[in-house]
């Protein structure tokens, strides 16, 4: 029983981040991390996350497919792909635990705002390449900082009112691109472990669980009950940075 109780957590974990992932389109490492962060050190559970979080987003961009607005999303993609240098060169120089805990803070007040007043008045329609590759670069840029490269893009769909389908087109090719950038940087950088394979190996049953059920929610939700959701992971991801 003890020998299992490794793979019981690894699985717990992947679910919960799956089933997440895949109903809000991101914060699989909030959901994941949660559990992981408690039963591995962050050198293993930071890279396995990212491994399961590419899985889920793959699967849902699959099963999306049909859903996806690939040329704005390339738009956010450029942006982003030029945003994560500058975060990986201030991850390296500086310490950017303040950048974390203050972007925490703004992403977690955002959300309890706008859950708050719920029939505030949207911004108009999305308009500017220059204006969503700005949004994509911050994204990249946050991203390679907190691991929360959807929070920025998600808050900019959220500001205009975009309905689920449409956001989830938006901001879901934008993170797959953002996590496969991040991993093919991590490789380049140091060799996967076979614990890692191991461990990703064991956690696909739960991860295809957590996604299946994940979507079959976000199908079922209407876009009022979806954005509520959406708030309600910023307001989560927002506290983890935090604390």
């Amino acid at each position: 029983m003890m020998e299992a109780a490794p793979y019981l957590i690894l699985s717990a974990a992947a679910f919960c981040g799956a089933l997440l992932s895949s109903l809000a389109g991101f914060a699989f490492s909030a959901a994941a991390g949660a559990i992981l962060l408690h039963a591995l050190p962050p050198i293993e559970a930071v890279p396995l996350m990212m491994a399961c979080s590419i899985v889920v987003q793959l699967s849902t961009l699959w099963a999306l497919w049909h859903n996806m607005q690939w040329k704005g999303s390339l738009v956010l993609i450029l942006g982003g792909i030029i945003g994560i240098p500058p975060a990986v060169y201030l991850l390296q120089n500086a310490d950017i635990t303040i950048f974390r805990i203050g972007f925490g803070v703004l992403v977690a007040a955002y959300a309890a705002y706008m859950l708050l007043r719920p029939a505030l008045a949207y911004v108009r329609q999305m308009q500017g390449r220059i204006r969503n590759a700005l949004v994509g670069f911050g994204g990249g840029l946050v991203g390679g900082l907190t691991a929360m490269p959807g929070a920025l893009p998600t808050i900019w769909c959220d500001l205009h009112g975009i309905p689920k389908h449409e956001q989830r087109g938006l901001v879901q090719p934008f993170i797959a691109a953002m996590q496969l950038f991040a991993l093919v940087l991590m490789v380049s950088r140091q060799s996967l472990s076979s614990k890692l394979l191991i461990d990703l190996t064991v956690s696909l049953p739960a991860l295809a669980a957590g996604t299946v059920v994940g979507l079959v929610m976000f199908h079922r939700v209407n876009d009022a009950l979806f954005r509520r959701i959406i708030l309600t992971v910023l307001l989560f991801s927002g506290l983890s940075l935090v604390l």
